[in-house]
């Protein structure tokens, strides 16, 4: 049945349920949300109609919550006489409609009816669950915005892979993303840059046009609800105190004015790790929590990603003002300054019924106990923070950071990285070996990020994660065997028909045989690594 990701346990007996004109759905408390996505995509697909019907007439799609279940588990039966998709939560039946669709096959992913097409379900019963309960895409559209119908057709792509947390990489030295009604150059100002490195920050290429956009609120509030209604969490990511040029552009005292001119800083149009860091001012700290005011009013997730990674301590240490407030708050040096800084975020978010998560460099100079981190420098940040009691987000760079290439080949597009082929995304394992049994719950699950500075646009951000963002989601979801131990011959098999599901999204992935011509980048360097990279 070639499902992605693979159930825990399925069932198949002889024969077909065909869905026909009469076929509706009962939906019953609960499930409302997803009959109304099932009308609105397997309606577009099919042309049912899918009106609602009563249990005790045939030709039914009856959706149910069922207690008793976890909350993303679910159970489907495809029965000669109807459907029955039952779950945990409202989540597990929107996940169990998720497999169904896959069932119907390629074309129940169009928009609209193909002639000639026939439905039908093979007749099974299927008993799934989640091994993580955060199932994580990073999407940086700081480096390369992606328009608001982009974001919406990602969380769709997500839904599609039983992922159901999207985190959003809002603000960055390139770009400013977000409406804040209280600062209005943060987008007037820090939203657009004029100019734009065109491959590796070492390439002599640039783009010579303006690059920008941005979120209003009421586009942040859309792209919300619609992750709500699929099951998926937004968590925002607003970057402090490093990859803040772009909020220095704006607002030039925010930064170290007394090292640098920042009124002639504008946002940046090339990569890497940015000199520029925010000021450890009472102003700087009265700035933000006015920023953070407006997105915890935009975001209601639990979680809020304040970055926290590769913030070069230069400025500070040639700053007498940041000099100054290590003496004050008696500090060591200038990693334990940065670690008040993130503190003082911590508890006003603490204070507001929410919780920080940073990347792993906020463990240095110590972090707050309800803190989490996205350890991305490898397993070494996660392994000591779950061991600190911290919760942990695995993202390890070397393992599931999708912008890296795909293949050592050289028509590979703007190739970064070590080689990550979709073998070795299959094989990752997000909870280190070292870890006893009660320091890996605080694992809470993975994460593969999209880091954006060569992907210029969304086919480019579709060839990056697809199809190994399919391999992820099975890693993320199933409870898979030891890495050595997975089925990747059969994950191929499975893959050969999710290509046909991806074709009828539009999705433009890296077919196994190689990059299709218009999907080569021929002269613009990028930053190669041989070798195999490092496993910790």
């Amino acid at each position: 049945m070639d499902l992605i990701p693979l159930p825990h346990r399925t069932e198949r007996a002889e024969g077909f349920f065909e869905l026909g004109d009469g076929f509706g759905i009962e939906a019953g408390p609960g499930t409302e949300g997803t009959a109304r996505w099932l009308r609105a995509t397997l309606g577009a697909a099919t042309g049912l109609a899918l009106p609602s019907k009563k249990g005790d007439e045939y030709d039914v799609l009856h959706l149910s919550v069922r207690p008793g279940l976890e909350a993303e588990e679910y159970r489907l039966v495809v029965a000669p006489h109807g459907v029955h998709v039952q779950g945990g939560s409202p989540a597990g039946v929107f996940w169990g409609a998720q497999t169904m669709l896959q069932l119907l096959g390629p074309d129940a992913f169009r928009r609209a009816p193909l002639p000639g097409r026939t439905w039908r379900l093979p007749l099974t019963e299927i008993r799934d669950a989640p091994r993580f309960r955060w199932r994580g895409v990073m999407l940086d559209v700081a480096r390369h915005f992606m328009p608001k119908d982009g974001v919406l057709r990602y969380l769709d792509l997500l839904a599609a892979h039983k992922l159901n947390v999207f985190h959003f990489h809002l603000t960055d030295d390139q770009g400013w993303r977000v409406e804040i009604r209280k600062y209005p150059r943060l987008t007037e100002v820090g939203s657009w840059r004029a100019r734009t490195k065109f491959g590796h920050r070492a390439s002599p290429l640039w783009e010579e046009k303006p690059h920008g956009g941005y979120y209003t609120q009421d586009d942040i509030r859309e792209i919300v609800a619609y992750a709500a209604e699929r099951h998926i969490t937004v968590v925002p990511e607003i970057d402090v105190p490093g990859h803040s040029q772009a909020a220095i552009a704006a607002y030039p005292e925010l930064g170290n004015t007394d090292v640098v001119d920042t009124t002639a800083l504008s946002v940046w149009d090339t990569w890497g790790i940015n000199p520029n860091v925010l000021a450890p001012t009472d102003n700087t700290l009265r700035f933000y929590e006015g920023v953070f005011e407006e997105v915890l009013e935009l975001f209601p997730s639990e979680f809020i990603h304040v970055g926290g990674d590769e913030c070069p301590k230069d400025q500070w240490r040639q700053s007498p003002t940041a000099q100054e407030r290590i003496r004050e708050l008696g500090l060591k040096d200038e990693d334990e300054l940065q670690a008040w800084f993130i503190g003082h975020f911590d508890s006003w978010l603490t204070a507001r019924g929410r919780r920080l998560i940073g990347w792993d460099e906020i463990l240095e100079g110590g972090l707050a106990k309800g803190a989490a981190v996205s350890s991305w420098r490898g397993y070494a940040g996660g392994v000591a923070a779950a061991r600190a009691g911290h919760d942990v987000v695995m993202c390890p760079e070397q393992q599931v950071y999708l912008d890296h290439r795909q293949d050592a080949g050289a028509d590979e597009p703007v190739p970064i990285g070590f080689v990550r082929t979709l073998e070795d995304v299959y094989r990752f394992e997000p909870v280190p070996a070292e870890l006893t049994p009660d320091e890996a719950r605080h694992v809470l699950g993975t994460q593969a990020n999209l880091w954006t500075e060569v992907m210029e646009d969304r086919a480019r951000v579709d060839y990056q994660a697809f199809p190994r963002l399919a391999a992820f989601a099975e890693v993320a979801w199933s409870g898979l065997p030891a890495p050595a131990e997975r089925d990747f011959a059969g994950f191929e098999r499975r893959l050969a028909a999710h290509y046909g599901r991806l074709d009828a999204l539009g999705v433009a992935y890296r077919p196994p045989t190689g990059p299709r011509p218009w999907q080569r980048r021929p002269g613009v360097p990028g930053r190669p690594i041989d070798g195999p990279p490092p496993n910790r």
